[in-house]
Formats: C-alpha cells, sequence, structure tokens
C-alpha cells in the first residue's frame, strides 16, 4: 500500500516524522483528505485536529493551533505554532480553559476584543475535540 511521509513540526519540537496512509485536517476553506498521490497544495490550516491514519490502520490524532498545511506527492509537512499530540492532551485542564473562555466572552467588559476571546474559544473547543477523539479510538482499541 502507497504511503505518505509525514512530518508535524510546533513552533518548539518535532511532534511526529513517519509514514502515513491519510491525512486529515481542516484547512482555511474546508475539510481536507489526503492520500498518497494527492495533487500539490499549500494552505493554511485552521485551529482543529489532524487525523492520521497509520501504515497498521491505528489513527492518531494531533491538535494544531493553525499553521500551514504542505502537500506534494509523497510527502506531507504541517508547521503549526502549537502541536500537541491527543494523549497528551488534559481534559479537565481543557474544559476549565473553555468555561474562562465562554464567561469572558458573556462578561460585558466595554474594552473586552471579542474577536480575540472568541478565537481563543474555538481553540479550546478544538483541543476539546481532539480530546474526545483520542479518548474514542483509545477505548476503540481495548
Amino acid at each position: 500500500m502507497a504511503t505518505l511521509k509525514l512530518t508535524v513540526v510546533s513552533a518548539e519540537e518535532s511532534i511526529f516524522t513517519g509514514n502515513v496512509k491519510s491525512i486529515q485536517a481542516t484547512g482555511i476553506e474546508g475539510e481536507l483528505g489526503i492520500l498518497p498521490g494527492h495533487t500539490p497544495l499549500l494552505t493554511s490550516i485552521k485551529p482543529g485536529i489532524v487525523k492520521l491514519t497509520l501504515e497498521d490502520n491505528t489513527e492518531e490524532v494531533i491538535y494544531v493551533s493553525g499553521g500551514f498545511l504542505e502537500v506534494q506527492p509523497t510527502i506531507v509537512t504541517v508547521l503549526a505554532d502549537v502541536a500537541i499530540r491527543g494523549e497528551e492532551l488534559d481534559g479537565e485542564r481543557i474544559l476549565a480553559a473553555k468555561r474562562r473562555a465562554e464567561e469572558n466572552i458573556t462578561t460585558k467588559v466595554v474594552d473586552a476584543n471579542y474577536e480575540m476571546l472568541a478565537a481563543k474559544l474555538s481553540r479550546e473547543l478544538a483541543k476539546l475535540r481532539a480530546y474526545e477523539l483520542t479518548e474514542k479510538l483509545v477505548k476503540n482499541k481495548r
């Protein structure tokens, strides 16, 4: 079976390097599915998840804060400011941050930058989605 070489890096470290069968990510214009031989592409990606199908058909989830996705016929690179493997996410911490973000939006603060507050809430919701999907994948392995 044909594979792609995937590299996912954050500003701080390399998160993943290896061969995968497929990749799913959220581009600025919608969901992307990448398979071997995909047309070359360079796009911005939204905060969300990058879902990988490994050579042994297991799946892995990585949260990204946004960034760029470059696709070549046999190589894919994801560059993100923040990238965290799904199993490294802390559900309680995410829920607490989500609650704080929601409270900041609903509080009537005169000088609040609501666009920035909405972006923070969006990132926390994306982390929560990555965490929940990872938990589901782990549960299905058992």
